[in-house]
């Protein structure tokens, strides 16, 4: 499109407001932020008001952020207990630790709330997040390169400057670095207790990267290092993420990160309360923590839309109605986010006819994997036959394209949703129509 230099449409010379005027030919006022990059109010909000929508605005987006971990304690809720194990493992067995749960479940949060705890204990953790083509030596190499070589037994504390600017990485042979030879530069450590965190470790493909952490996990224990491991990752339970290894068993704790009851879904919501000035009432809350299902992430996603739908009318009290119209508002973006073709899929009349069997499928997916079987999807229906179920699934997977389907292993086949997110978006629309019964 080509503009004019009134920024109108060229050629637009009639009456009609253009897509940059009112109904009264003004040239209309553009969006601005509220808040700026350093988190200061700007000019349009009276700082003497009681209560300013911008400052409500602001502390939501802190206190309800879905798209970013917790990194702090003042902003955690829930997951005492599991904070408390985890602590615990750390600190009095000498564990190395594996969290393992759901996605999206929190696992994150609570590994940046752990570093902030044990750092206060002068312990020093480093955090490292795993990909498919994580190496074994690039990543404890960087690790190494983290932890001062003041920590070395054979360094004192009153060494010259040159000291203060080398790390472990400085005794590691760049061209090698195995279990074995970092086990050797590890158990040097004194002064302090260092925790190497493997966030996302069932996102690593590399066989051998998970032998060499298990044989480091070993050899460190063996030598009662200072250095202990957390891995954390998306699994059922403790064998789907480090697999069967007798030989570290008895050298790690697992736990397991599963959904939040409501009573801590609601801390989310009464911080929110605290840090905005707004009020999330008793039916409102309510909902929200049904429709979240145990999930702090959505928990505050749910929560931020409905309190700036709130906040839009100039209300600071969050309706039913509000909570209601923030999900729809969540599902019209996750449906944007989906293919035109899966749209499209969507909306057939053989799609619709079948949704129950849909919904039933993405519970059935929650598996770290996302495959899930016939007669899983059956235990789901109240009065379905893994037969019939088997039936629909195929039918999805062929013309259909719903689903991939994996006939490889031994047993029934099995089934998997296709597009990423389309079970969430499935399992939040039937969340919201339960709701409206």
């Amino acid at each position: 499109m080509i503009f004019s230099r009134d920024r109108r449409p060229a050629g637009n010379s009639g009456t009609a407001p253009g897509r940059w005027q009112n109904d009264s030919g003004e040239r209309r006022a553009l969006p601005r932020f509220a808040v700026s990059a350093t988190e200061e109010l700007t000019d349009t909000a009276d700082p003497r008001a009681p209560f300013s929508a911008d400052k409500a605005r602001l502390a939501l987006s802190e206190a309800l952020s879905a798209s970013q971990p917790v990194v702090s304690a003042e902003r955690f809720a829930g997951r005492h207990d599991t904070l408390a194990a985890l602590i615990t493992a750390i600190e009095q067995q000498r564990a190395h630790v594996v969290l393992y749960g759901e996605r999206g479940i929190g696992k994150t949060s609570l590994i940046h709330v752990f570093a902030a705890v044990a750092q206060e204990a002068r312990y020093l953790v480093l955090y490292g997040s795993c990909g498919v083509a994580a190496r074994f030596d690039e990543m404890f190499l960087a690790f190494a390169g983290r932890i001062p070589l003041l920590y070395h037994a054979d360094i004192s504390p009153t060494a010259d400057e040159s000291e203060h600017r080398r790390s472990f990485a400085d005794l590691l042979d760049k061209n090698h670095v195995g279990p074995r030879e970092l086990a050797d530069v590890l158990t040097q450590v004194v002064g302090t207790r260092v925790v190497l965190v493997l966030d996302e470790y069932d996102r690593v493909a590399d066989a051998e990267f998970r032998r060499n952490v298990a044989e480091l996990i070993k050899n460190l224990s063996d030598r009662a290092a200072r250095v202990q491991l957390i891995l954390t990752g998306v699994a059922s339970n403790l064998d789907e993420l480090i697999g069967f290894t007798p030989s570290i068993r008895r050298n790690i704790v697992g736990l397991a990160v599963g959904p939040m009851p409501a009573s801590e879904l609601d801390e989310i919501l009464v911080q929110a309360e605290q840090a905005s000035g707004m009020t999330f009432g008793g039916p409102a809350r309510a909902l929200v923590t049904r429709m979240a299902a145990g999930s702090p992430y959505l928990t505050r996603l749910l929560g931020q839309k409905a309190a700036a739908r709130a906040l839009d009318e100039g209300r600071t009290d969050v309706t039913p109605d509000d909570v209601t119209g923030g999900t729809e508002a969540v599902l019209a973006e996750w449906n944007a986010g989906l293919p035109r073709r899966v749209q499209a899929m969507l909306a057939l009349p053989a799609v619709q006819k079948d949704w129950g069997l849909l919904i039933a499928a993405a519970r059935a997916s929650g598996t770290p994997d996302g495959w899930f079987t016939a007669t899983d999807v059956a235990a789901e229906l109240a009065d379905g036959s893994p037969s019939g179920a088997g039936k629909a699934l195929t039918g999805f997977s062929g013309e259909t394209d719903l689903f991939d389907r994996d006939q490889s292993a031994t047993g029934e086949p099995r089934f998997r949703f296709r597009t990423q997110g389309l079970a969430q978006l499935l399992g939040l629309s039937a969340a919201l129509a339960r709701a409206g019964r």
